[in-house]
């Protein structure tokens, strides 16, 4: 490989490139016809690929097909236009340079100084399901090509990839001539715009060969299959917003958007002030712990652990206003200042309520209009709609110092009761069974170590991100008071000892549920046997972290 030195000397400086000649070939035409009438009057010449070029001609612009240009017909069913020296020459020429504006005059190549360029609908084609015969198909080679080659020789062209950037290049074009700085901003969008792509293509054919590879994966006697990864991991994100700080004042913050997400990161705001950094973190907690459960459910979470969840019992005339009303019940006093996450439309009936709460996100599918219309009054609440096709990724990435740690999304799907193993005690009643699960299921959402009191299908008292399991017991206990007698207790992993489990007993819960597995798994089920409580192990763990 070969690297050429520059030499600085042989440079002339070159700050406002007048353009005359433009190369425009794009996917998505939001805007273009705006953009040929203007370069039409300004006297630029016009030079297109296919369908870009009829648009243009069909408008009653002219235009020079790149055909003309290259002298050789688009081919391969247009998988080779613009691959041709006549372009690439004409975009990659150093016109500082004495010696390649001599070049091009001898090849007979004109350069060109704009060149308009997005590339085919990878991403969209692999959201609509298309076979892979199609998505190959929107695997764009020369248009990179060209974006890549602009970008390279900016001092010289402008590349332009986004229909956001048209009308700021109009009115360069109008004044005389882009500027070396627009061109330089114009060429990080660009390489910015190519990277993302070339991410988004290696994500799908990464995904094709680890399934492939994950399922050829030989598997030992009593061991599970274990999923392989891609060898490189590739993130592509878009800056969506520049917030205000972030965990605190005196820290920088900003949003960024995968191409595919479909998360509170692309939620709708319907009403209320800018959304903050810690606002994201915990509108994701409140929905992580909400969209858990196929009923009716709300969350309430302070400082990314719940102080309520909690869903709807069956008879509810409102079930989403009673799910709200139970999650806020269980603890009121931390609910102050919370963020409000519900898996249904938000009623009016829940509106009253919230209203007359400080609130500082609530989330959800929907919105009914008189709830917009109570929850507005509020000017500073905020309100959050998901896209209509959200779904919890199905795996999550957490950035380390050095790298990241990458993991399956700890998920109830396929959640089953009926593996549990009873330890001790009588088999629970339906309501106890009822309970179980529901305290089970919420106690993921519970930052380690997690200990959730419950009662008829509502969080009672919540012990999170302690560092002991007997601390938890207590906090939870307390939290709870009078309430955690007659509870259920669900704990994200073993009791290691029997204390902790002691002082859910003392308190009056009525059943636990726990993964089991600790050396002290006699001594725990022994103390839940002499207080008569039913106790069942999971056989799993949901640790969060």
């Amino acid at each position: 490989m070969s690297v050429h030195a520059a030499d600085p000397s042989l440079y002339r400086d070159r700050d406002l490139v007048p353009v005359r000649r433009a190369l425009i070939s794009v996917s998505d035409k939001s805007g273009l016809l705006e953009l040929a009438g203007a370069l039409a009057d300004a006297g630029v010449e016009i030079v297109s690929t296919g369908s870009t070029a009829q648009t243009i001609r069909d408008a009653g612009y002219t235009v020079t097909d790149v055909s003309s240009v290259t002298g050789f017909p688009e081919s391969l069913d247009g998988r080779v236009k613009t691959l041709h020296p006549s372009v690439h020459a004409g975009l990659l020429a150093d016109l500082r340079l004495e010696s390649h504006e001599q070049q091009l005059a001898e090849l007979g190549i004109e350069p060109f100084q704009l060149v308009v360029v997005n590339l085919y609908p990878f991403v969209e084609t692999v959201a609509s399901g298309a076979d892979t015969a199609t998505v190959v198909e929107n695997v764009d080679i020369g248009g990179p090509a060209m974006v890549r080659a602009s970008a390279k020789n900016h001092p010289n062209v402008a590349i332009v990839v986004s229909p956001s950037s048209y009308a700021e290049v109009v009115e360069a074009v109008r004044a005389g001539g882009t500027t070396l700085e627009l061109r330089k901003r114009l060429a990080a969008q660009a390489f910015a715009h190519t990277a993302a792509y070339d991410t988004a293509v290696a994500g799908y054919f990464a995904s094709d060969v680890v399934a492939q590879a994950t399922e050829g994966r030989p598997v030992a006697d009593g061991q599970e299959a274990r999923p392989a990864f891609a060898e490189q991991l590739s993130v592509a994100a878009g800056l969506a917003n520049t917030l205000r700080y972030g965990e605190n004042a005196h820290q920088s913050a900003a949003l960024y958007t995968t191409p595919d997400g479909t998360g509170i990161a692309q939620a709708a705001q319907l009403h209320g002030k800018e959304m903050s950094y810690n606002n994201y973190v915990d509108a994701d907690a409140a929905v992580r712990a909400a969209y858990d459960f196929d009923e009716p459910a709300v969350a309430v979470i302070k400082h990314a652990n719940p102080c309520g969840i909690a869903i709807a019992p069956a008879d509810a005339l409102d079930p989403i206003a009673a799910a709200h009303a139970a999650a806020h019940a269980c603890d009121p006093l931390s609910a102050f200042g919370g963020v409000i996450a519900a898996n249904r439309p938000v009623t009016k009936q829940m509106a009253e309520t919230v209203k007359d709460i400080f609130t500082e996100v609530v989330v959800a599918p929907a919105f009914d209009p008189e709830a917009i219309e109570i929850l507005s009054l509020k000017k500073n609440i905020r309100l959050l709609t998901l896209p209509t096709d959200f779904a919890l990724a199905p795996r999550e990435i957490k950035q380390i110092s050095g790298g990241f740690l990458v993991q399956d999304a700890d998920r109830f799907t396929g959640f089953d009761q009926s593996t549990w193993t009873l330890v001790a005690g009588e088999p629970a009643d339906e309501q106890t069974l009822a309970d179980l699960a529901f305290a089970w299921k919420a106690s993921r959402a519970v930052k380690s170590n997690a200990i959730l009191l419950a009662n008829h299908g509502a969080s009672v008292g919540v012990g999170m991100g302690q560092v002991n399991r007997v601390d938890s017991c207590h906090l939870a206990v307390n939290r709870a008071g009078e309430r955690a007698t007659g509870s259920v207790a669900a704990s994200d992993a073993f009791f290691p000892f029997a204390d902790g489990l002691q002082v859910l007993l003392d308190a009056g819960v009525r059943a636990v549920a726990q993964p089991g597995g600790s050396v002290r798994d006699d001594e725990v089920i022994a103390a839940a046997k002499a207080a008569g409580v039913t106790m069942y192990f999971t056989g799993e763990r949901h640790f969060f972290h």
